[in-house]
Parts: structure tokens; C-alpha cells; sequence
């Protein structure tokens, strides 16, 4: 089992790690709107904190040798299911390959944020 760690995203602000890589398999943490660089949520609504959400993705699913395109599954957390449709528009334009996808509404996400994804990804085999 393989820990990853990059600047280029947000810091794990638990006892977690930002991703960790088993054989072929990458699962990444839920990433919410932390700006890397200022360490504080990215102001505005849904449409800029899911990109920012994916930024992080993109950053740690790279780090580790994969990449947005490589994700088979992702999991996520919205804080209201009336921002689905402008989630869906942002997440679209990141996940071009359509992983398999849950999608839920819950009562509270960490620093109160409005949404959170976790990532399933395929990496290449270690040599």
C-alpha cells in the first residue's frame, strides 16, 4: 500500500491521507473547496467550489500516476440536492469519460462546504 501526497492539493485535515494506492487501484479521500495555496474554502456557490473540488482531484489522481480520464468510480456528497443540476454541469466538464457515479444529499459536510467528492481511479501497474 502506497500513501500519496501532493502541494498541489489541500492538506488532509484528519488522520487520513490524500489518496493511497493498493496494485492497480487508487482510492482518494473526499476532496472538498480548500484552496491548496490559501488553505480556506474558495468563495461562491456550487459552480466554484466543484471545480475547485476537481482542481484538488485532478491534482492528487496525477500525483499519484493517473488522471481524471482513469476514474471508474467517484462518490459524492452534496450539501443540497437543489444544487445537483449546476454540480452535474462543473463534475461534467472534468469527468469526460462518465466514471459510474453515486451521488447524495447530506446534512453537513466538513467547514460547511456544499459539496465533496472521493475518487476511484485506475493506476498503471508498479514496475
Amino acid at each position: 500500500m502506497q500513501k500519496i501526497y501532493t502541494a498541489d492539493a489541500p492538506e488532509a485535515i484528519g488522520p487520513y491521507s490524500q489518496a493511497v494506492r493498493v496494485g492497480s487501484l487508487l482510492m482518494t479521500s473526499g476532496q472538498i473547496a480548500i484552496d491548496p495555496k490559501t488553505c480556506e474554502v474558495v468563495e461562491g456557490g456550487i459552480a466554484e467550489q466543484t471545480q475547485r473540488i476537481c482542481e484538488n482531484l485532478k491534482a492528487v489522481l496525477e500525483a499519484a500516476g493517473s488522471s481524471l480520464e482513469r476514474a471508474v468510480k467517484t462518490t459524492c456528497f452534496l450539501a443540497d440536492m437543489a444544487d445537483f443540476a449546476a454540480f452535474n454541469v462543473v463534475y461534467g466538464e472534468y469527468f469526460t469519460s462518465r466514471p459510474a457515479r453515486s451521488c447524495v444529499a447530506v446534512k453537513a459536510l466538513p467547514k460547511d462546504v456544499l459539496a465533496e467528492v472521493e475518487v476511484i481511479a485506475e493506476v498503471e501497474p508498479e514496475a
